[in-house]
C-alpha cells in the first residue's frame, strides 16, 4: 500500500504559513496593486510596468503617490540602476547593462515582457512569491502567519481525511461456511469485511 512520505513538523508550520499568506493575497488583492510595491523593486517595477504606461496614466499614478512618492520612487530606481551597474548580482533575475545612447537596460532580450498584461502579470507574480517568503519588511506578518481565519478549512479536513484513509488497514473476516464461486465452481471461504472500495 502507498504511504505517504512524513512531513516534519517544521515542514508543516512553514507550509501553514505560506498557506496563509496566500489566503490573505487571495482575500486581499489590493495588496499587489499598491503604488508602493514600486520601492521593492524599482527595476523591475519600471521594466514590468512603467514602460507600458502612457504619459497620462503615470500622472494619474503620481497623483496618487503624491509629489514626495514620486520623488522617493524616482530616487529608488535611479540609486537602484546605478547599484546594478557597479555590483551586478549574477543570482538576480534581471540584470542591466547600458546600451549605445547610455541608457541603462536588460542584458536578456526575454527578459523584456511582449505586452502591457504580461508585465503586469509577470510584476504581480514576483511581488506575490516577495510576500510569501516574508520579504516585505513593512508589512506586519504575524497578523496574518499567527491568524488561524486564514486557514483553508476544508483543504485541512480533506488532507486530514486522506491521512487517516492512508494509515486505515482493509479488515478480513473469513466465515466458516464456504461459498462457491460461480466462475470456477470451487467451494472457496467467505471473505467479509471492508474492501477499501465504497459502493453507492
Amino acid at each position: 500500500m502507498h504511504r505517504r512520505r512524513s512531513i516534519s513538523p517544521r515542514s508543516l508550520a512553514r507550509i501553514l504559513i505560506k498557506n496563509r499568506r496566500k489566503r490573505y493575497l487571495d482575500t486581499h488583492p489590493e495588496y499587489l496593486d499598491s503604488p508602493s510595491l514600486e520601492l521593492a523593486d524599482p527595476l523591475g517595477y519600471d521594466r514590468l510596468i512603467r514602460r507600458f504606461q502612457s504619459s497620462s496614466q503615470r500622472e494619474a499614478e503620481g497623483r496618487k503617490k503624491g509629489y514626495s512618492g514620486v520623488l522617493e520612487a524616482d530616487l529608488w530606481r535611479s540609486e537602484a540602476k546605478m547599484e546594478a551597474l557597479r555590483e551586478p548580482d549574477h543570482a538576480a533575475k534581471m540584470r542591466y547593462r547600458r546600451d549605445e545612447k547610455g541608457q541603462i537596460v536588460a542584458e536578456e532580450k526575454d527578459e523584456v515582457p511582449s505586452s502591457k498584461e504580461d508585465g503586469a502579470q509577470r510584476w504581480k507574480k514576483e511581488m506575490e512569491l516577495r510576500f510569501l517568503r516574508g520579504d516585505d519588511g513593512e508589512f506586519d506578518y504575524e497578523k496574518v502567519d499567527g491568524n488561524e481565519a486564514y486557514d483553508d478549512h476544508r483543504t485541512f479536513e480533506r488532507d486530514e481525511q486522506e491521512r487517516w484513509f492512508d494509515e486505515e488497514e482493509p479488515q478480513w473476516t473469513i466465515t466458516d461456511k464456504g461459498t462457491v464461486d460461480s466462475q470456477n465452481g470451487d467451494n472457496s471461504p467467505h471473505l467479509v469485511g471492508q474492501t477499501g472500495v465504497q459502493d453507492f
